[in-house]
């Protein structure tokens, strides 16, 4: 007995395999060879992501006669967390061919491994056994379903899950607002969030990153004040989504205060966050401290790589964003499609065309990553800055058949804008009127009526806007946004209802006479 009991601390204190292994041959040697709670811990260790080995778990696994519903619904879980779904659903059929009924804890694992399958047959299958079985009120297997539709963007079934289940949780509610807001739904998801009627971190964290991703960027910054007034503390997810808000507004002052108050907290700076902070300084234009923080990371993933060779590429320094690409060569990460779009990027803001070439040629033969629309989009730009606009065409040409109209639209977009810029009628017009065929975009319309009028072809100009009022195409307004003290305003073309209007249109004045009176009206015109 004393023994036994040794055996099952030694299997607690296993810091790798090789510990596991021995520790493994003492509990046959003790009796315990069959013991339910021995198996199950060693497979517990087995199937942890950082020290386990899975495959020796399932070898071990299959050698058991008659697993109890805790050891299956271990490997379930570890082929889950290692996205090993056809294993998590074969071990789940295993169960019901053995006669084993399974738990509340079965069912949410193989649930959301159906959530992560092509379609949702086999969800909706599995929907229907939980009802069987009798766990239509169970609170864990009635949120998992709530994930699963969620998944398949299928929020009228979800809704029904949330109104059969007899009391709800926070999970429940952050669930119903992330599903919404992944659907694009933000009104939705804000009426959940509204009706919660008591808000956790979690629920509070939903809402916010909804607004981010449907870029809501002020509401969700406006919501995190919300949040600090009823006392509690943001946890890392919120901050990366502020941080993100923070990025895409340039609300450098508020993204500053954002990195002081994770100092104040003292949470630790890792990957994301590092990253976040990292992209929110690179994209508010503070290059230098964004590159002394990601000098700083420990440990730096492909997202990291990328976000650092974005920023340097966005602000016209392509030959750092080539630097950096070879140091994250040499460093072991694996570049992915974001990180060449990056490189493009750069490279054509800094007229290395002959870079940029070699970039895809090593995107397509060294890392088998088949170029989408955007790479395109990026090399037509990066060939028509340098003038090659023959050259731009005929990549467009190579664009698969297989692609969406939608994405060829991206490089003949890229073609349009940069034959704009560089007074080539002749190619523009072949782009845009490909374009019209594609979409129905008012930007077309605008920079081919924009480029007639520079060219003086003023009826060409008048024939494109009359073409756009008989189509029913409508111009987006423009808008920009400015932070002054911590607040972003926003302004809209033609607004007329902004409270200081009346002072703005005074001050435009009086630098509008300012440049006449000092001889700069001449050359702003």
């Amino acid at each position: 007995m004393l023994r036994s009991r040794r055996c099952l601390l030694l299997l607690e204190k296993c810091k790798n395999m090789k510990q596991l292994k021995q520790t493994h041959a003492q509990v046959i040697t003790c009796g315990l060879g069959n013991d339910s709670f021995a198996l199950s811990r060693l497979l517990a260790f087995c199937s942890d992501p950082h020290h386990g080995c899975l495959s020796h778990g399932l070898k071990l696994f299959e050698q058991i006669e008659q697993p109890t519903i805790c050891i299956c619904n271990t490997m379930i879980k570890a082929f889950l967390l290692k996205g090993e779904l056809f294993n998590t659903i074969q071990i789940y059929t295993q169960m019901l061919e053995n006669g084993m009924a399974p738990d509340n804890y079965t069912l949410p694992y193989v649930l959301k491994a159906c959530a992560k399958l092509p379609n949702c047959h086999l969800g909706l299958l599995l929907h229907g056994h939980s009802l069987k079985l009798g766990f239509l009120f169970d609170i864990y297997v009635g949120n998992t379903l709530i994930v699963m539709y969620s998944a398949f963007d299928d929020m009228k079934a979800a809704r029904y899950i949330f109104d059969e289940i007899p009391w709800h949780t926070a999970v429940t509610w952050t669930v119903m607002i992330s599903g919404y807001a992944k659907q694009g739904d933000i009104d939705s998801a804000r009426l959940f969030f509204d009706e919660a009627p008591a808000k956790d971190r979690g629920i509070w964290g939903s809402m916010i990153s909804g607004y981010v991703q449907n870029n809501c960027f002020k509401e969700g910054l406006h919501l995190f004040r919300l949040m600090q007034l009823s006392g509690l503390e943001p946890d890392e997810a919120i901050f990366v989504s502020l941080l993100c808000a923070c990025a895409q507004l340039g609300a450098l002052d508020i993204g500053i205060w954002i990195h002081r108050c994770l100092d104040r907290l003292g949470l630790p700076l890792s990957v994301r966050l590092g990253t976040g902070l990292i992209d929110m300084y690179a994209k508010c234009g503070n290059l230098e401290l964004a590159k002394k923080l990601f000098d700083g990371m420990p440990q730096r993933d492909t997202i990291c790589w990328n976000v650092m060779i974005s920023g340097m590429a966005m602000h016209g320094d392509g030959e750092t964003a080539l630097k950096l690409f070879l140091e994250m060569e040499k460093a072991g990460v694996r570049p992915d499609d974001i990180t060449f779009i990056a490189i493009f990027t750069g490279c054509s803001y800094s007229g290395l065309a002959y870079e940029g070439l070699r970039a895809l040629n090593r995107m397509c033969t060294v890392y088998n990553i088949a170029p989408k629309s955007e790479h395109y989009g990026c090399i037509v730009d990066l060939l028509s800055r340098g003038g090659l606009f023959e050259e731009a065409a005929g990549i467009i040409q190579r664009i698969p058949n297989s692609s969406s109209p939608s994405e060829e639209a991206v490089a003949w977009r890229a073609l349009l804008s940069a034959c704009c810029n560089c007074s080539q009628i002749r190619v523009a017009e072949v782009a845009a009127e490909r374009l019209l065929q594609l979409e129905h975009h008012s930007g077309v319309y605008v920079l081919l009526s924009n480029l007639y009028t520079a060219a003086g072809k003023h009826d060409d100009a008048r024939r494109i806007r009359k073409m756009m009022r008989k189509r029913g195409v409508d111009k987006a307004p423009g808008c920009s946004s400015v932070e002054i003290n911590g607040v972003v305003y926003e302004f809209i073309a033609g607004e007329k209802t902004h409270p200081q209007m009346e002072e703005i249109h005074k001050l435009l004045e009086k630098m509008n006479k300012h440049l006449d009176s000092s001889g700069w009206q001449h050359i702003w015109n």
